[in-house]
């Protein structure tokens, strides 16, 4: 489910993750070749994804539970 980003704050192993409208969060790592997301290292870069939407896997757990019968 989509859901977008509305800040970001580093875990305790300073990994980057965003914050979700929802008010879950997801990690968004920059580690090449599994993951090539260059702009979660630069704080501008970071700032013009705030509103850019990601997919909640919390959300679409919760949805497909909630969808059984």
């Amino acid at each position: 489910m989509k859901r977008k980003i509305t800040d970001f704050h580093q875990d305790e192993f300073q990994h980057w993750v965003a914050d979700l409208d929802c008010g879950h969060t997801r990690h968004v790592r920059h580690d090449p070749p599994w993951q090539n997301r260059p702009w979660v290292i630069d704080d501008q870069a970071r700032k013009q994804k705030i509103g850019f939407e990601l997919d909640c896997v919390e959300c679409d757990k919760t949805a497909a539970y909630s969808e059984c019968p």
